[in-house]
């Protein structure tokens, strides 16, 4: 069995209970595995990350292998505005944040299934340059912090740098301590540019956050909100506390 999400944003929740914890979200127009289906709940795995947990059986439609398998060989076009919305075949709106995947985007339509889209905003597509990562994380500025969230609306610090990643043609793993599994280590904080990655791990040695690396030792993460502030070889300093936040563990380069 095979789906896609056809709302804006859906939580996806640690166990099949709409008192569990959202360990992340689906946005519009992303597809999955169904690994098991009960009446209300399906346990899902998402073709972009292989992330897995629970959706409500009401907040996706299902459809074809023949269809999965096509999503997962298609170019991806993403919408590119903070908020914006689409119109179906009957004039019905629905909002969709950024990053929404619009399926076989063509000439401002696209399509899910027999159903067609018209959406007219801008449009985010193929692999952009490295500049273009520290460019597309600025639109998240002041984003409030949330707990498995990946929209302006709420995101959290991994669901921050993938989606930012995504937007400019590259995948990411959605945790922090996945994340950190991917591209090629940096000796020193000198050597890292615009774009790379910056790790911090816990008083036990695990990873636990990640953030963007700017200019002038400067990074771009989300912590309370999506904010900026200074980094040096012991970590992040907090601008606002005047302290450490976090302490560097490792700076990735993944482009």
């Amino acid at each position: 069995m095979f789906g896609i999400c056809n709302l804006s944003i859906v939580p996806l929740r640690l166990e099949p209970s709409d008192m569990s914890e959202m360990v992340n979200q689906l946005v519009f127009g992303e597809h999955f595995i169904v690994l098991e289906k009960t009446k209300k709940w399906s346990k899902i795995k998402l073709a972009f990350d292989d992330y897995e947990g629970y959706i409500d059986n009401k907040q996706y439609e299902d459809i074809p292998e023949a269809l999965y398998q096509k999503l997962s060989s298609e170019e991806n076009y993403y919408a590119g505005e903070l908020i914006d919305f689409i119109v179906d075949d009957n004039n019905n709106l629905t909002t969709i944040p950024y990053g929404a995947r619009l399926p076989f985007y063509k000439d401002h339509s696209f399509t899910i299934k027999e159903k067609s889209f018209i959406y007219e905003g801008k449009i985010n597509h193929g692999k952009l340059t490295k500049n273009a990562i520290v460019e597309t994380a600025f639109h998240f500025l002041n984003t409030p912090y949330l707990w498995g969230g990946k929209t302006p609306f709420g995101i959290d610090c991994s669901g921050f740098t993938q989606t930012v990643y995504k937007l400019c043609g590259y995948q990411l793993l959605r945790d922090a301590s996945q994340q950190a599994t991917q591209g090629e280590v940096l000796s020193f904080i000198e050597e890292s540019e615009p774009g790379d990655l910056a790790f911090f791990d816990n008083e036990e040695g695990i990873i636990t956050h990640v953030g963007i690396v700017m200019n002038d030792y400067n990074i771009i993460h989300a912590h309370g909100k999506v904010r900026i502030d200074k980094l040096d070889h012991s970590g992040i300093y907090n601008t606002d506390s005047q302290q450490h936040s976090h302490k560097l563990r490792v700076i990735k380069k993944m482009i």
